[in-house]
């Protein structure tokens, strides 16, 4: 069953490297496969599909569509055109400011309120959007890991391993994993300087758009409050973050109505929401869920701390080199689940301290997504929307911004952790 499954997933990979363009149509395929086959039991289905993410998804497009239509995203482009002196120089303080979101809401949450202000300068500058919101994407996949609310991983972590906000800054009398990601988004400067080296037109903007409607942005500044909130407050509901999302969107809706007396804005933002992405989200849960449900996740966890031995840098290494290469092609949230009480067994035979392969396996294992298009969600909801504008993204293509953001950022936090941590 194993092989099977295995087949299945590289056949998938294939088709979509090969067709990019009906990449949901594979990922649902293999997975309708898997729950036909028994790789994924039909009884597992609902458990399996991360309903938290897709819910999120569907309530910030929601509210987005409403701020892109007050044109609150293009008074913010005007603001950064004028404070850039050149094209390069947008792309970098565009995908900086999504890094520092990031760190502290959902990825993709921060990719759909981002992106439409990278859309935006890039529409007034007559350029093409893929290389700046590309560049968005991976940068809020960088900085997810920063803090305890950045990622559901960084979660995750905190919740095994007991820690609070504050470890992830200061643990222990060391400086945490905060401070690894930081200095890996600051080592991408000079990689996106090289990438966007021939984007140096002057840009300029001495006009102000005139923001026809501010409610969808208060809307959006509710939800990051309320998400971070959220973060803070034990036991909360698996699905806190899709429903309160979801929560604000209807709220958005509802007020929009009864302002404007008008219902063709709201058949309009559930029109505009990105079903294929959504699709494509859904059958990736269920493909990794049936990877996972027949070992091939832990047969991968198992060779990363056979091959790792008693040699704790050799094993840190493998953990987050290792950690790296499963997430770009596997989600990595029930990887990082599994692999949690691997290396905490580990580091209990070894007789050591496990923060430093926690915190590698959280590096490798949040920006090992940003290899592929579609080795994470908000490289899945970017794809998306350029998709929805007309261009289509190829692996290639992503990976020529995704490898070398990946490499820079987890060789620095690597270098980093081993000399603060070993």
């Amino acid at each position: 069953m194993k092989i099977f499954a295995l087949v299945l997933f590289a056949l998938m990979y294939v088709l979509m490297i090969a067709k990019p363009k009906y990449r949901p149509f594979y990922a649902l395929g293999v997975a309708a496969t898997f729950l036909v086959s028994g790789v994924l039991p039909i009884s597992q289905l609902l458990s399996t599909i991360n309903w938290n993410v897709l819910l999120m998804i569907s309530g910030t497009m929601i509210i987005v569509y409403y701020f892109i239509e007050s044109r609150m995203p293009n008074l913010l482009a005007d603001i950064l055109l004028g404070k850039s002196k050149n094209v390069m120089w947008v792309t970098i303080l565009m995908s900086l400011f999504s890094g520092v979101i990031s760190a502290f809401i959902d990825n993709v949450a921060t990719v759909l309120m981002v992106a439409p202000v990278g859309m935006a300068i890039c529409k007034k500058l007559k350029m093409s959007p893929v290389g700046m919101i590309l560049s968005i994407a991976v940068s809020s996949n960088l900085q997810g890991a920063a803090t305890l609310v950045g990622d559901t991983t960084s979660i995750m972590l905190g919740d095994f391993a007991n820690m609070n906000f504050m470890d992830f800054f200061w643990m222990h009398g060391r400086p945490g994993i905060f401070f690894a990601v930081e200095l890996g988004a600051l080592a991408t400067v000079p990689v996106m300087m090289i990438l966007f080296r021939k984007d140096k037109a002057p840009v300029s903007s001495t006009e102000r758009t005139q923001v026809s409607d501010y409610m969808p942005t208060w809307m959006l500044l509710l939800m990051v409050a309320a998400l971070i909130v959220a973060s803070f407050i034990p036991n909360t509901p698996a699905m806190i973050n899709g429903i309160i999302c979801c929560a604000l969107a209807l709220v958005t809706i509802l007020i929009d109505f009864m302002l404007k007396k008008r219902s063709d804005s709201a058949v309009s933002a559930v029109k505009n929401l990105d079903f294929e992405t959504l699709g494509l989200l859904t059958g990736l849960f269920v493909v990794i869920g049936g990877l996972t449900n027949v070992g091939v996740i832990d047969d991968f966890a198992g060779l990363i701390v056979k091959y790792g031995g008693n040699n704790i840098f050799l094993l840190y290494t493998i953990v987050v080199w290792g950690s790296v290469l499963i997430s770009a092609f596997v989600d990595n949230i029930p990887y990082v689940a599994t692999m949690l009480p691997v290396l905490t067994a580990v580091t209990a035979a070894l007789g050591i301290e496990p923060y430093l392969l926690y915190f590698g396996l959280l590096s490798g294992a949040t920006l090992g997504g940003n290899i592929t298009p579609i080795g994470a969600s908000a490289n899945i909801t970017a794809v998306g929307m350029l998709r929805r504008e007309g261009y289509q993204v190829s692996f290639g293509e992503f990976m020529r911004i995704g490898v070398p953001y990946t490499l820079v950022a987890v060789m620095t936090g690597y270098l980093y952790l081993w000399l603060v941590w070993a």
